[in-house]
């Protein structure tokens, strides 16, 4: 300790931390941990004791109180001088999660919302009370409950634009703070598809909270419907409404935050590959947005997501046409291949072929002659990119050799080994 010569005995101390431990707790494997320390490293991923390396199941991820240490070491700091920290208190389980769930539910308004506030606190607290939350039947639909009934659909987007202003110093709603918990929960896949069960309108509820001017109604809106998206079946996406996609798009478009724009990026790819949602997107502006952002040189993840979502734009003609329109569509996209990832360069060829395939207009092959596309296919080629990026641009560079064979960039060594 800081400022004095005693010596803690090592069995006081927290084989991560090093720290004396306030709240020792034994996994299965005999090793003792302060009780933060472990739920750390557990949170973090980990599957295994620090200590023996040896794999938890899931069971045995559940420590046990060392109420005998925890005696012995406050014994010892109060002889020594050392430090004094009270008895911590009892973990938290589900039979207190569903006695505050139970006040809630049905009660009047003050009591949902003093157990709102109630559970908003213990989650708070750490990941195990997340998890017991979570894993506690009733808790999440108590949430959801509560996000739905404070939800109004009714009221329009300059509607709660002035509400914001007549009141900018006001706290959170109730909605945001049962939004803000269900994601902060990490529901499974199992309750997902549950709240979705239950809720046949969810996502309309979800897009009030994307259309208000509220920075954490957005965020954690669209984080939560990136994981509603992904326990969906197919013939529910095909179905999404329009102003789900609009939604999803403008979030892009406003730059909300970084985690938020990855989120509906995800959304995005996950959506356009069904039904009618490619044409839904480019209504709502989407190629513009992403060839904007690919032009802003964004983050790894975000770039190769955007070009994935370009590519299944470009998968109507509605997109080709939009990525076509834009002054810098074809050169962007071009000049993301072979830069970020194999991916990435799959489908930014990908999307060239189907431009080059389907509008083959005299201008739009001398545009991509002129801004470099032609030269990022032969190099290509050339390169380690993928089989199947080989082999559309091979394609796609024979499709229209006629125009392109007199380019400069088609230097003889190439046309002999690529010949078109």
């Amino acid at each position: 300790m800081e400022g004095s010569s005693v010596e803690v005995p090592p069995y006081f101390l927290c084989p991560i931390s090093l720290e004396i431990m306030r709240d020792p707790v034994t996994l299965a494997t005999g090793i003792t941990y302060d009780r933060s320390s472990i739920e750390r490293w557990l949170s973090d991923g980990h599957n295994t004791c620090p200590v023996t390396q040896q794999k938890l199941a899931e069971a045995d991820r559940e420590a046990t109180p060392n109420h005998t240490l925890r005696r012995l070491t406050q014994a010892w700091c109060a002889l020594h001088a050392v430090e004094r920290f009270p008895t911590p208190r009892p973990p938290l389980d589900a039979g207190r999660v569903a006695a505050i769930v139970e006040e809630g539910h049905g009660a009047g308004r003050q009591q949902e919302l003093a157990a709102l506030r109630e559970i908003k606190a213990i989650v708070a607290e750490n990941d195990r009370n997340r998890r017991c939350v979570e894993a506690t039947p009733g808790a999440v639909e108590f949430l959801v409950s509560v996000l739905r009934n404070h939800a109004t659909a009714s009221k329009s987007a300059e509607d709660l634009l002035e509400l914001s202003l007549d009141s900018p110093t006001s706290t959170s709603s109730p909605e945001e703070d049962a939004l803000s918990v269900i994601c902060s929960l990490k529901p499974s896949k199992k309750s997902l598809i549950r709240i979705l069960e239950k809720n046949g309108d969810f996502l309309d509820t979800l897009v009030y909270m994307l259309r208000r001017p509220s920075y954490r109604s957005r965020c954690y809106g669209i984080l939560l419907l990136k994981a509603m998206m992904s326990v969906m079946e197919p013939v529910r996406l095909m179905a999404v409404k329009t102003e789900v996609v609009q939604e999803v798009v403008r979030v892009v478009s406003d730059r909300v935050s970084a985690k938020a724009v990855k989120a509906a990026l995800n959304v995005l790819c996950r959506l356009c590959p069904w039904g009618r949602n490619r044409v839904k997107a480019v209504e709502a502006g989407a190629m513009t947005v992403l060839v904007e952002l690919l032009l802003d040189e964004g983050g790894r993840h975000p770039t190769e997501l955007a070009v994935v979502a370009i590519d299944h734009l470009c998968g109507c003609a509605e997109g080709r046409s939009d990525l076509v329109a834009h002054p810098a569509g074809l050169a962007v996209v071009a000049k993301k291949a072979m830069r970020i990832s194999l991916t990435t360069t799959e489908s930014a060829v990908r999307a060239l072929h189907a431009v080059a395939r389907h509008s083959p207009t005299p201008a739009v092959l001398q545009e991509m002659l002129a801004v470099g596309v032609v030269a990022k296919l032969l190099l290509v080629l050339q390169v380690d990119a993928g089989e199947r990026a080989r082999a559309k641009a091979k394609e796609l560079l024979k499709m229209h050799a006629r125009v392109w064979k007199d380019s400069p960039c088609m230097q003889a060594h190439l046309k002999a080994r690529y010949p078109c």
